[in-house]
């Protein structure tokens, strides 16, 4: 399987560069993962495909501020630093911005000396881990030095950070939001319970590595990034419940779905657990839970492509994007929604 056979042509003006006003008005394409068939409708109409006893599954991370502007301390010169990952307490993976001014030892001051952080060491792909030292709350002086880490596809500015965030998002820890779920308002969550679906919430920390480019032709000898996931009990039995019951389960986007295929056993039954995931789902993968996915389009040649392709075949998934294109769909994170059913 090579990499090449996920490639589609994607006009640079179709990448939103902004969210939408009202996050449900979204487009949607619906394709049916059987037969290929699409129709085009709008976001919030998802309620028109789900029914009493399905359960939705969200991803309810929270996206922190992670980009910071500092300042080399000595020579006063322009450091940007992203957050990656928490090693622990107040030490940091991170990526710098250049990397060559960022050897062990070197120190760093943001916001005038708000914050402050000693790079320790250079681990695996030239990443840095800085310690930070500060007086107060992290997440708080964080709030108000950082900027929401927003892909390199979007080069406009954000107004309001809370648009790069769910509106159900709670735990603190992604570089990037789920975006799938940047479509639903509290009003469509509360008409969808209404309606009789489950709404189980998991958590995975979604990493820079969702953007990462495969590099390798084949695509089996690429490597994906572990990310932190979490499955509390009440989430695994409602998950369980639908299943035993006969409902499907239908995962808001490719984090939650690798969430849950990542901690269901041979059986697809969950329990609560957490951990490291670095599932990576192609043609050919047997989903163990997942039923129906709601997603967003994704870039050519990425590991996201790959996933969808996995749910309803990559002929149906690329014909489905060459459509989506033709009718003028907005692609990636503020873009347009997918459901496969």
């Amino acid at each position: 399987m090579k990499t090449s056979d996920f490639y589609f042509d994607l006009p640079q003006e179709q990448i939103a560069q902004d969210p939408l006003k009202d996050r449900s008005s979204s487009r949607l394409l619906v394709l049916d993962k059987e037969t290929g068939e699409y129709e085009h409708r709008v976001f919030r109409d998802i309620v028109d495909y789900l029914h009493p006893g399905d359960c939705l599954v969200l991803n309810n991370t929270k996206v922190i501020p992670a980009r910071l502007f500092g300042e080399k301390e000595g020579t006063g010169a322009h450091i940007e630093i992203l957050l990656l990952k928490r090693r622990e307490n107040d030490i940091w993976e991170t990526l710098v911005k250049p990397g060559r001014k960022a050897k062990p030892g070197t120190k760093i001051s943001f916001g005038g000396g708000l914050l402050t952080g000693e790079v320790m060491d250079v681990v695996e792909e030239g990443n840095r881990l800085i310690r930070f030292s500060y007086e107060g709350i992290f997440e708080e002086i964080l709030d108000q030095l950082g900027q929401m880490p927003l892909p390199p596809y979007i080069t406009h500015q954000l107004k309001d950070k809370n648009r790069y965030q769910t509106v159900y998002a709670k735990y603190d820890g992604s570089a990037a939001a789920p975006t799938a779920g940047l479509h639903f308002t509290p009003e469509l969550l509360k008409q969808v319970k209404e309606m009789g679906v489950e709404i189980a919430e998991v958590t995975l920390h979604v990493g820079l590595g969702t953007f990462r480019p495969v590099k390798v032709e084949n695509v089996l000898e690429h490597h994906m990034h572990s990310e932190f996931y979490m499955i509390d009990e009440e989430a695994a039995e409602k998950i369980n419940r639908t299943r035993e019951n006969g409902g499907r389960v239908i995962c808001v986007g490719t984090t939650s779905c690798r969430t849950i295929e990542s901690a269901a056993d041979e059986n697809g039954r969950l329990k609560a657990s957490s951990g490291w995931t670095d599932i990576f789902i192609y043609p050919g993968y047997r989903f163990q839970v997942l039923d129906c996915l709601i997603t967003n389009f994704h870039l050519p040649e990425s590991t996201l492509l790959m996933l969808v392709s996995a749910l309803a075949g990559r002929e149906h998934i690329l014909a489905a994007y060459e459509e989506a294109v033709k009718q003028g769909y907005r692609f990636f994170s503020f873009g347009d929604a997918m459901l496969i059913v």
